[in-house]
């Protein structure tokens, strides 16, 4: 069968004729092919439930804020406002699990220009966040103090009421400490960042890695010093925010680039 003239035109390369390489002759892996679609999709929708979850804490938070200091003192509050102290707690530590797949969303679409940088930051800022899952306190409470509570309340002697004080106290410390995985997954945002500003793929705007950078940066100072100047924590919170929807609404626009 003869060959028409639109087969003989076309060179022997196996490749459609409407996908050509780009100059120079080789394939550029955007890394949003093969399915990672809904990775990217998933990544991005509960990276910015994330931050909801996290507002309607703080509301919570507002409404009714829970003691920080005095273990009798914050029994007697969880007693008094349990629905609220739970619905709390679970929003402040329920939704950590969402930052992990943010991350590795990042990662999925980063190593495809580059392997060691996005690994190293893959590490440093899903680990954190998911650790906190396994730590009993939010640094606004702890579910732990709802069990105390019910037994401070139970108690029949002050005796009693005394020792379950002294446990919510042990508790209460371990809220008021400055905790190494906060400033661990603030570093993990600066080195995702610079794994931004350092592709060449284009897949991500360039204010979102200058975003990353400052915002992580911000976030191990503030993180280290957060007791001694809360200011720089209460901004860093504000801008970690900011980070989260940007890249969440990045990582779902991503989403839609066909493969």
């Amino acid at each position: 069968m003869a060959e028409s003239s639109h087969d003989k035109a076309l060179p022997m390369t196996g490749r459609h004729p409407r996908a050509p390489y780009p100059a120079g002759g080789t394939a550029v892996n955007t890394g949003h092919g093969h399915g990672w679609q809904l990775l990217y999709l998933a990544a991005g929708a509960s990276s910015i439930v994330f931050v909801l979850l996290l507002i309607t804490a703080l509301v919570l938070d507002f409404m009714a804020p829970p003691p920080v200091h005095g273990g009798a003192a914050t029994l007697e509050f969880i007693a008094a406002n349990k629905q609220v102290y739970v619905a709390e707690q679970v929003l402040w530590i329920l939704p950590n699990i969402l930052p992990v797949l943010v991350f590795a969303a990042l990662f999925v679409a980063l190593s495809a220009g580059q392997k060691s940088l996005p690994l190293i930051a893959l590490v440093f800022g899903a680990l954190p966040w998911a650790l906190l899952l396994a730590v009993p306190v939010s640094s606004r409470g702890s579910l732990n103090l709802v069990y105390l509570s019910d037994r401070f309340t139970a108690a029949g002697s002050d005796e009693e009421r005394r020792a379950y004080a002294t446990a919510a106290e042990a508790i209460i410390a371990e809220n008021n400490t400055p905790a190494i995985v906060g400033a661990l997954s603030s570093l993990g945002i600066l080195l995702m960042g610079l794994a931004m500003l350092r592709g060449s793929t284009g897949l991500f705007p360039r204010y979102l890695g200058w975003l990353g950078a400052g915002t992580g940066a911000l976030g191990v100072v503030s993180e280290v010093l957060r007791h001694a100047a809360p200011g720089f924590y209460w901004g860093y919170g504000i801008l970690l925010w900011v980070w989260f929807i940007a890249t969440g609404t990045a990582l779902i626009r991503l989403s839609r680039v066909p493969t």
